[in-house]
């Protein structure tokens, strides 16, 4: 799928911004573990000195499940692309750019129902590169992931999002997200952290 995200005009030229989405190859391992590491932990401070090896880590992770290939799970990545369009209406390239990323697998339930556990979609590590937030990215990946959903034959989706990262509610709640049940932790309320919330869409 391709989505243009951006007009910018320019003197003899303009630039238009095209988003593609499609699954992650052992090619985009790198970059998905440096938009995740950049997203999840800090280089600054006392953990500055574990950065690089949570990022080492995140990109072994990344890439076992993409080895593995089950056939419940998918990785999607955002690519951004920039093409040039000269006066005499030429194009030339300016450059494609991994700039988010979102996994979904389907995970089995800790509730039992009758013999056996139930199983639900998950949404995960869905984060985006810090120089391409703010233009829709973040969504066409959410709303890709829908479609994997219905091909697995289920109708629900699920996600956990803190409930002080008020940005993300309000892109979840605009998506069609609806509060599913707060996940209290009492280690969370004894140490102040706030606490996960579990979001669900239902897909007609």
């Amino acid at each position: 799928m391709s989505f243009s995200t951006d007009h910018q005009p320019a003197e003899d030229r303009q630039s238009h911004n095209y988003l593609q989405i499609r699954a992650a190859e052992l090619e985009d391992v790198s970059a998905i573990a440096e938009i995740l590491a950049d997203s999840f932990h800090t280089k600054d401070g006392l953990l500055g000195w574990a950065y690089p090896l949570l990022r080492l880590g995140i990109a072994e992770d990344v890439r076992n499940r993409l080895h593995t290939k089950a056939p419940h799970h998918r990785c999607l990545v955002a690519l951004d692309s920039t093409v040039k369009v000269k006066t005499a209406g030429n194009l030339c390239s300016g450059g494609e750019t991994l700039a988010g990323t979102l996994e979904i697998a389907v995970r089995p339930s800790t509730i039992p129902w009758g013999n056996s556990h139930l199983r639900y979609p998950y949404l995960s590590n869905l984060a985006v590169r810090p120089k391409s937030r703010r233009q829709g990215i973040a969504a066409q990946l959410l709303l890709s992931c829908e479609q994997a959903v219905l091909e697995w034959g289920f109708h629900d989706i699920y996600l956990h999002v803190l409930e002080n990262n008020y940005q993300a509610r309000q892109l979840y709640f605009k998506l069609g997200y609806r509060l599913h049940r707060v996940d209290n932790s009492w280690s969370n309320r004894m140490f102040g952290r706030p606490q996960q919330i579990l979001l669900s869409k239902h897909l007609p």
